[in-house]
């Protein structure tokens, strides 16, 4: 078992806030069946906090496989490239996910301060309580975007090739 220490914690924050709220998610859901069934009335708050904890979840959580590039993708055709191709097609799709991520996290800070007027139904707190995980996932993912291009040019100069995800620089 590893200890838990704070540079685990850094290392790890994304996964383990998206594990706790989704933990937040499914224990709220499970109150508010058991409620339903014993009490026959659910509690009014609880779906709406439930669904707000399971955005957050969604996008930290798609941050965190994008740290550790395990979204799914096409490669074949890369593969049989040539090996400075290669290099070349995975630098500038590291860079067009750079401006890609960049981009979005432009744009979900304009709608959280569309947002931020709009109170939710049950609880009418701001609905940026829950669009700022947008904000916060792609500026994330923009943060990793920049440190993959960094490893990868540092990669090609000592190893010669860009290294997968598994393999370490």
């Amino acid at each position: 078992m590893k200890k838990i220490t704070p540079k685990f914690i850094f290392e790890n924050i994304e996964e383990i806030v998206a594990s706790l709220l989704f933990i937040v998610t499914l224990v709220l859901v499970i109150i508010n069946v058991l409620t339903r069934y014993v009490f026959r009335t659910g509690i009014p708050w609880a779906e709406e906090m439930a669904t707000s904890c399971f955005v957050w979840t969604a996008f930290i959580g798609s941050a965190a496989c994008y740290k550790m590039r395990a979204h799914v993708g096409v490669d074949i055709l890369v593969n049989r490239l040539p090996l400075r191709a290669q290099n070349a097609v995975k630098i500038t799709v590291d860079v067009l996910m750079a401006f890609l991520c960049c981009f979005l996290f432009y744009l979900s800070i304009v709608y959280l301060k569309r947002s931020y007027r709009k109170p939710t139904a049950i609880l009418g707190v701001s609905s940026a309580w829950v669009s700022a995980s947008l904000a916060l996932s792609f500026l994330d993912m923009s943060i990793w975007s920049f440190i993959f291009i960094v490893k990868d040019r540092k990669s090609i100069k000592q190893y010669g090739r860009v290294l997968g995800p598994d393999e370490e620089v």
